[in-house]
């Protein structure tokens, strides 16, 4: 696994290499990183002509706290919230239901299982 780089740190080889005829063996040998990493990089650049095509956009969005919510943030945030509370409702009736069904299991008797709270 390599290393993490920054935003920053790409721009910095990203222009290293065009500075330098696009020699991306030299950048990746200069900056620490793969040979891969830098061409690719550099290629995404060429092709938009953009840095921010260089962020890294992965991982959970960022959600806004308090005031700066607008009407339709602040509902779709309660309604991320509700589901996600439904969600986990579910999964705790489920291994509620399949604990139940085991300990009935171990019942010798079908019919003997108020102990277990049908």
């Amino acid at each position: 696994m390599g290393r993490k780089v920054s935003y920053d740190e790409k721009i910095k080889i990203v222009q290293w290499a065009l500075d330098h005829g696009s020699n991306y063996k030299v950048a990746a040998k200069e900056f620490d990183v793969s040979y891969n990493r830098v061409y690719d990089w550099v290629r995404k650049y060429q092709a938009t002509g953009d840095w921010e095509i260089l962020k890294d956009h992965r991982g959970k969005k960022p959600w806004l706290k308090g005031d700066n919510l607008t009407r339709e943030e602040q509902l779709e945030e309660e309604n991320r919230q509700l589901k996600a509370r439904l969600r986990r409702l579910e999964v705790e009736q489920a291994f509620a239901k399949k604990l139940k069904e085991i300990r009935n299991r171990e019942v010798n008797d079908p019919h003997d299982t108020k102990r277990f709270g049908n």
